[in-house]
């Protein structure tokens, strides 16, 4: 990736797009009832294409933020079994949110930083089109690839609040004048979903082309390509089918999904022709295998991998990950940092267990052979171990010799503090394929299949096993060359196992990549009768109950005895999945309704 371009970037950004466009969200509160003070967004800037292009920059830049990295750690990982607070590390509120007490008043409850990153593509989206006016090197079809790549930013963001909030304002209003003050109310998932879905689709038909930046610029994945607005619809059609049981919704995730694999794979035959493995080119994913998989998807020094599709950009000096820093591996600042990090790796990830992808499996993994086992966290295969720290993401080495180990690395801090340039992946290869697998596994009509195999698009394969061979594509990858103990059809060769098989491959694959807490959401979804998008939980008293195997994988980082009763006990049914909005919100903006199991309670724990 070339740094010096993304210095450049960054450099002109942090002045300018940050006096512009995000001067007016210091409060903690969102851009709905704070508004900007500067008024020479649209009086006296919007003149020239270079005007436009720092004003796109400054939206991804906003994307960078610490409030975003910090939500997508919390909301999507904490949550869920992955992850541990250090236990002397003091924090009243990640203690609530482990004990399921989801106060009002916590600060992962704000949604200012992406409703900033909102209100900044919809100032982008109003101004640009008068600067075609102004300078004819902004043309009609560099316009349109603005409009796209922001229609496609924008999507995501609600649909990070979908999920985090289920019922939430929706806009595509600027706010850049202090007499703009609108009170919103919120939007059931339906409305936000369909509306981002809309927006997507008008965005890949002019988004540019992964690749079109030229080969192995950052361009092709710290910006929104096609692929990315590809992997975003079948994210988003993927949770609303969860949520509604869809036949079509499920079939719109293997479209786009095949999508992505087919576009990797041209780009793929295109660029690597030469000096690559014969095993690699026999199969369309190209994956790399295990421990270079490792090194080139995760490594601070190269990033942007062929397998990835969108990643946050961070080149340590204009913008060092130091949320990610902070939650994984060493917590504090530059000049009095803790050799400590502030989240741990739970228990479940320090040994192996035969039945680790059934609805008994107390662990992650089920061999040893397996490169992840090693390299996701430090001190594996001890089970003296008190706490794990998260090695993924956090180490610039990768372990190899897996065949003569007993335990993994102890932690060391020899990676500099200071530079934390780690970028965020927001998507990749596996994570699509794994989306595909869970699609096909639901798709599938009954629990076994009959003699006559179902087909898809012409596939004579039966759904089950087309979603095995998925899993089995990225599990093989990450076993030693010599490993004897992949993955069997038999053993899985029912609806309710595949299931579970995708459900453990995904946390083998993806753990502390923000994505656990968001794949149970949907494992329990899929389970559960009388769950309503077109309306808000608020205006209802009659919800559906959790999945309770869900509550069992949630449960299990609290080991045996009372703290995972405690936790199980409180999540109830459908509001409990998510946050509740934060107390100063509801107080300022009276149409908005707060999350019904919150009303006029401190705790979880009180309903």
């Amino acid at each position: 990736m070339n740094r010096t371009i993304i210095k450049k970037i960054t450099g002109k950004i942090t002045v300018m797009g940050c006096c512009l466009l995000v001067v007016a969200f210091t409060s903690c509160t969102d851009f709905l009832t704070i508004y900007p003070t500067d008024r020479t967004v649209g009086t006296d800037f919007w003149k020239k294409k270079a005007d436009v292009d720092e004003m796109v920059n400054g939206c991804y830049l906003s994307m960078l933020s610490g409030e975003i990295q910090e939500r997508a750690i919390v909301w999507g990982a904490y949550r869920s079994d992955e992850l541990v607070k250090l236990t002397d590390y003091s924090d009243y509120t990640l203690d609530n949110i482990a004990a399921v007490n989801l106060l009002p008043t916590n600060r992962f409850n704000s949604w200012a930083a992406f409703y900033k990153v909102i209100n900044n593509c919809n100032i982008v989206l109003k101004h640009a089109p008068d600067v075609m006016a102004e300078d004819p090197e902004f043309t009609e079809g560099d316009y349109q690839t603005v409009r796209a790549q922001l229609l496609a930013l924008r999507s995501l963001c609600y649909f990070y609040l979908v999920r985090a909030f289920r019922d939430v304002p929706f806009t595509e209003q600027s706010f850049e004048d202090d007499s703009q003050a609108m009170a919103i109310p919120q939007s059931a998932p339906a409305v936000v979903l369909q509306r981002c879905i809309d927006d997507l689709l008008e965005a890949e038909k002019y988004v540019m082309k992964s690749g079109a930046y030229g080969y192995n610029d950052w361009r092709n994945w710290g910006y929104i390509t096609r692929d990315a607005v590809d992997a975003i619809l079948a994210d988003i059609y993927l949770w609303r089918a969860s949520m509604t049981h869809s036949s079509s919704d499920y079939q719109q995730v293997i479209n786009y999904v095949d999508k992505v694999i087919d576009a990797k794979d041209d780009y793929y035959n295109l660029n690597h022709t030469a000096g690559v493995s014969s095993s690699k080119e026999a199969d369309k994913y190209h994956l790399e295998d295990g421990d270079m998989a490792i090194a080139t998807i995760f490594s601070s020094n190269q990033g942007n991998a062929h397998e990835s599709i969108l990643e946050w950009q961070y080149n340590g000096k204009n913008n060092s990950n130091t949320t990610l820093e902070n939650y994984y591996y060493q917590s504090g600042t530059k000049e009095n940092h803790k050799t400590t990090s502030i989240l741990m790796a739970s228990q479940i990830f320090n040994t192996v267990a035969e039945n680790a992808n059934t609805t008994q499996g107390q662990k992650v993994y089920f061999t040893r052979n397996d490169y992840r086992f090693w390299n996701n966290v430090y001190e594996a295969n001890n089970e003296e171990a008190q706490q794990l720290s998260v090695r993924k993401m956090i180490t610039t080495g990768v372990i190899t010799d897996i065949l003569t180990r007993t335990t993994g690395d102890s932690k060391t801090n020899s990676r500099a503090f200071e530079e934390f340039r780690q970028n965020w992946i927001v998507y990749r290869l596996t994570d699509l394929m794994l989306m595909k697998a869970e699609a096909l596994c639901a798709l599938q009509p009954t629990e076994t299949v009959p003699e006559e195999a179902d087909s898809v698009q012409g596939n004579s394969q039966s759904l089950l096993k087309q979603a095995f061979d998925l899993v089995q594509a990225v599990n093989k990858r990450s076993m030693i060359m010599t490993a004897k103990d992949t993955l069997k059809y038999e053993d899985y060769n029912t609806k309710t196992a595949i299931e579970l098989l995708v459900l453990a491959e995904r946390e083998r694959e993806l753990c502390f990549e923000g994505k656990r807490w968001f794949d149970l959401m949907r494992f329990s979804y899929r389970h559960m009768q009388g769950v309503n998008i077109n309306q808000l939980l608020a205006d209802s008293n009659d919800w559906p109950e959790l999945y309770p195997q869900m509550l069992k994988f949630i449960i299990r980082k609290y080991g045996e005895g009372g703290e995972g009763d405690a936790v199980s006990y409180k999540l109830k049914s459908e509001p409990y999945l998510y946050w509740p909005l934060l107390e100063s919100e509801t107080k300022v903006n009276r149409l908005l309704k707060q999350n019904p199991v919150y009303v006029q309670e401190k705790s979880t724990s009180k309903n």
